[in-house]
């Protein structure tokens, strides 16, 4: 049978089946390939492309302001004092190069080294691929006293490029309307794009950005805005990571230079945590992945480090056995780096491959390095100190993840004893629920499919892990539990023996499910922070999940529906009411041990009923501010950071 249908599909396979696709269609028809995903991520990234060529006119020297607005309607317009993009006739393409850079992929100065030193990105296809993603983009451009328009729709020209008269201003103004046929959410977040506004402001500093929101006024007719500009750039960058953590050592240790060619600017601090906490640019791409420039960073701070302790024999009375990320335990570092031609390992631009960089950002590292250390004698004493702690805080987490690491994450040896496994090895269908409580863990147990579904009832709240030594975590029996039942294994990495290995990963969803509370919440982040600091493989291969567990089930005669918000009990008692609630049975669940095995595998557990939230990491620098600030010992920025997301905060009384 098969034989039969690979002939008949070879048989059809002729000249007429290879599709061309002509100008941007191919952006259109798979959007994905160019910008990520057609998602939230893909919709703000569309933004980042616009504003990356206006911090590309910055980075040359011929742009000082960037203003970016959220329209009502959800459109987005973004305009900066730049050259303008050149809008003469393209000899080759017969046109005007303004329509050329707006509607042909691979087209635009960055592939000319007269043009830009430096930019962002070498593919030419960022405006063009908004262009085609947009149902309607209109671009202006203020250059030589004259003011042109061309209007697109889907990243084809309406018209040819014109004056419509004369101006004072210089720069280009682009607006663009998304298409929501195309994404799946259509409503920019005010958060995100203030938070990648401001990460460019540290990363230029000098530059001021502006982010307007226009689509609602407060009481007084005012709009949301924020200007970002920085003076010190990576020094008050590396500082707002560090708010709400201890410094150990009592400034940053800054330096901005140039080796072989490569302009390297790195700010680095020291905190009185337990985790490394090091973010790589690359001509301001975040490269979260890391690559040559993080690889030569790290080496230049091992060595400069222990050469320094050797030197002041600071470590004979250790006796301890140093290793290379003992050195980094503590450590808040960024490090950019602005390169002619990046070579990326991969077209997601998150890991740099340029051989080069590794010796240029060594040597600059380990010069500015060495001379704070003999510069400042008191606060080397207190690294090196540090480091010593460090090394003895990792004989010790070893030998207590020795004593319970999973040593078969196929069978029963290791288990946690209140682990509920399932029959099922293949860890792609394989699920397991980490239950808050007894209580709701036995009803899950009942009532889930033992075939793919592993329950793990946790006991109350976990260790914060933020807060300890990662020896002591590893003597909590909750962390093991966790760590034992999904099978990841730590030390297998030479360089690195907190790298959380997920090779033998037991379960590819791994679900938070609890309560719909204050403490139910409070037990999630608990969660999510033991993840992100121990284990973030796990977040960034899209294994961890939270469970939406309802929090009504409404009523009326023979009519029933679980309400997962307020909204859609609100709803129902429209529908079913005409609004008026007394006339509706409700039932609000204020745990999950209300809900018996059958209602908890209809609401949150059935795969094709429930709904659950995958856990993702947006931005690696803001996640890493946020867990330290909430999870940390420092209770300013949190009380702060409180007081101003209150009111988006619904408190069940």
């Amino acid at each position: 049978m098969s034989e039969e249908i690979n002939k008949s599909t070879s048989s059809n396979y002729s000249a007429d089946s290879i599709q061309v696709l002509e100008g941007l269609e191919a952006v259109r028809k798979r959007p994905a390939m160019y910008i990520g995903d057609i998602s939230e991520k893909g919709l703000h990234h569309l933004v980042y492309e616009v504003v990356d060529n206006s911090i590309d006119e910055a980075m040359a020297g011929f742009c000082t302001h960037i203003n970016v607005t959220i329209n009502p309607g959800n459109s987005i317009t973004v305009q900066d004092n730049g050259r303008g993009i050149p809008v003469d006739m393209h000899e080759k393409e017969g046109r005007s190069a303004l329509e050329v850079v707006m509607t042909v992929l691979h087209a635009g100065g960055k592939f000319n080294k007269d043009s830009y030193k430096v930019s962002g990105g070498l593919h030419g296809v960022g405006v063009s691929c908004v262009n085609a993603l947009s149902t309607h983009m209109k671009t202006e451009v203020f250059r030589d006293g004259k003011h042109y328009v061309q209007n697109y729709s889907c990243g084809k020209p309406l018209e040819a490029v014109h004056c419509v008269g004369e101006t004072t201003l210089r720069g280009t103004k682009q607006t663009f309307q998304p298409d929501d046929s195309i994404f799946i959410v259509s409503e920019y977040q005010y958060q995100i794009l203030a938070t990648r506004l401001r990460e460019l402001a540290y990363l230029n500093a000098g530059i001021t950005i502006t982010l307007t929101d226009e689509r609602e006024a407060d009481e007084n007719g005012n709009f949301k805005s924020e200007t970002f500009h920085s003076t010190e750039g990576l020094r008050e960058f590396v500082r707002h990571i560090d708010a709400s953590r201890t410094p150990l050592i009592g400034d940053v240790i800054y330096l901005n230079t140039e080796k072989n060619g490569v302009p390297i600017e790195a700010a680095v601090i020291y905190n009185t945590g337990y985790s490394e906490n090091v973010h790589t640019y690359v001509n301001n791409i975040n490269t979260y992945e890391g690559g040559t420039h993080l690889a030569g960073f790290r080496r230049a701070l091992t060595r400069t480090l222990k050469k320094y302790a050797d030197d002041t024999k600071a470590l004979e009375k250790a006796k301890v056995e140093i290793s290379g990320e003992d050195f980094r335990e503590g450590l808040t570092a960024i490090v950019s780096v602005k390169v002619a031609e990046p070579q990326f390992e991969g077209q997601t631009k998150t890991k740099l491959g340029n051989s080069e960089v590794t010796g240029a950002v060594d040597q600059a590292v380990g010069e500015a390095l060495a001379y704070y250390l003999e510069e400042h004698p008191k606060e080397a004493k207190m690294i090196v100190d540090k480091v010593v702690l460090a090394a003895t805080a990792r004989i010790a987490a070893r030998k207590a993840r020795e004593s319970v690491q999973r040593k078969s994450p196929m069978g029963g040896c290791g288990m946690p004893g209140k682990l509920a496994d399932c029959s099922d090895k293949n860890p792609a269908n394989c699920e397991l629920f980490l239950v808050e409580g007894d209580s709701a863990g036995g009803s899950a147990k009942q009532g889930r499919k033992n075939k793919f579904q592993a329950i793990l009832p946790l006991r109350g709240k976990i260790l914060n892990v933020e807060k300890v030594m990662w020896h002591k975590a590893f003597e909590s029996d909750e962390v093991n539990n966790i760590i034992q039942a999904i099978g990841v294994r730590f030390g297998l990495d030479p360089e690195d023996s907190k790298k959380a290995n997920i090779e033998k990963l037991r379960y590819h969803k791994i679900i938070m499910m609890a309560d719909a509370d204050v403490d139910g919440s409070h037990i999630g982040t608990l969660i999510m922070t033991l993840f992100y600091r121990y284990m973030p493989e796990i977040i960034e291969g899209g294994h961890l999940y939270k469970a939406m567990p309802p929090l009504y089930l409404c009523s009326k005669g023979k009519a029933k529906k679980y309400c997962y918000n307020d909204k859609e009990k609100d709803e129902f008692i429209q529908e079913y009411a005409g609004g008026n609630e007394k006339d509706i049975n409700i039932q609000r669940y204020k745990g999950l041990g209300e809900m018996n095995p059958e209602q908890l595998w209809t609401t949150t557990m059935n795969p094709e009923t429930r709904t659950l939230k995958q856990v993702t990491i947006r931005d690696a620098q803001e996640a890493d501010y946020i867990f330290s600030m909430l999870m940390g010992d420092d209770v300013g920025p949190r009380r702060e950071f409180i007081e101003q997301n209150a009111t988006y905060a619904k408190i069940d009384a």
